[in-house]
């Protein structure tokens, strides 16, 4: 099997597609039309009906009313339509120029605020992963996740040699669920790109390959880890800029071990005013790490929101 050839979600492989092939993931899905239908259909009538809603309010002049209730609603629908839907609602919720804020206060909620998928799944994922039972694996782990995003969730724990770790572990099927949204957003894109101004509708489809390459990308955690690294090497010489210790003997392309670091959020104000932290101090750091990623380093931190930076608490 190539590494280019796409896994159907029944198979069980050694060898995951580990790279976006949208010819492949095309050839796949053309001769399963009914997969094709069923997750079109669930996700058409899921903003039919937000959009009935939303037109509901506007009709019987309860906007302002059900503002709240209708953010809520795109947030739940977004996050039952799962990890792909998820992504695109984070990077709207950084984008103010965009979104009114009703919307944004919620989406905003998709960064950090997921519910987790199974606990016993999750620990099965790291058992077969990494080859070894989690009582050899780790002398202790959180008995939940202490985060769930998008993609994964993660547990704190502790390796037989004392150091404490995050445990990263990746959702369940979740190049099967990727791979059958890209190929429905690239057939849409196809679709409308011809009634587009020509500014917009023009690339469209490249946006969505792009979209998938980088989400391919960002679900081999391997990959990841290499990036971690290689950051870590460019600020090597800078006190003010802390990354994680990757354990490679404990991750693998679903499961990524890191150095377990307390911090809390840039956001946190108050915490930082506690602390007796100077908050010009703390912008100047962002501003020049974030300066020298790009034009000394020319290697940079694609996604630096408040969910993957934080402030040590020493």
């Amino acid at each position: 099997m190539s590494q280019h050839q796409l896994v159907s979600p029944e198979q069980r492989s050694n060898e995951p597609q580990r790279y976006y092939d949208p010819q492949a993931i095309a050839r796949y899905y053309r001769s399963r039309p009914w997969v094709v239908i069923w997750r079109c259909l669930r996700i058409v009538w899921g903003f039919a009906s937000f959009v009935f809603s939303f037109k509901l309010d506007q009709w019987g002049n309860r906007t302002e009313q059900n503002k709240l209730k209708r953010a809520t609603q795109l947030r739940e629908l977004l996050t039952n339509l799962g990890p792909t839907f998820i992504k695109v609602g984070q990077a709207l919720s950084t984008r103010p120029d965009l979104i009114r804020q009703d919307f944004l206060d919620e989406l905003i909620k998709l960064q950090d605020q997921l519910p987790p998928f199974d606990n016993a799944i999750a620990l099965s994922i790291i058992e077969q992963e990494l080859g070894r039972s989690i009582q050899k694996l780790f002398s202790q782990i959180s008995p939940k996740p202490v985060a769930a995003a998008s993609l994964g969730q993660v547990y704190r724990a502790k390796l037989h040699t004392g150091e404490e770790v995050a445990v990263k572990v990746q959702r369940p099927n979740l190049r099967p669920i990727l791979t059958l949204d890209l190929y429905l957003m690239r057939w849409a894109a196809s679709w409308i790109a011809p009634w587009l101004p020509l500014n917009l509708g023009h690339d469209l489809t490249l946006i969505v390959d792009e979209f998938g390459t980088k989400l391919f990308e960002e679900i081999n955690y391997l990959n990841e880890g290499r990036n971690a690294e290689r950051f870590a090497l460019n600020f090597q010489d800078d006190p003010t800029v802390k990354v994680p210790a990757i354990y490679w003997r404990y991750s693998s392309l679903r499961v990524l071990t890191l150095e377990w670091i307390d911090g809390f959020k840039l956001t946190d104000t108050e915490r930082i005013e506690a602390l007796g932290l100077d908050s010009a101090s703390l912008i100047k750091t962002g501003v020049t790490s974030g300066l020298r990623q790009l034009l000394e380093h020319g290697f940079f931190h694609a996604d630096p929101h408040p969910r993957w930076t934080a402030v040590l608490k020493r």
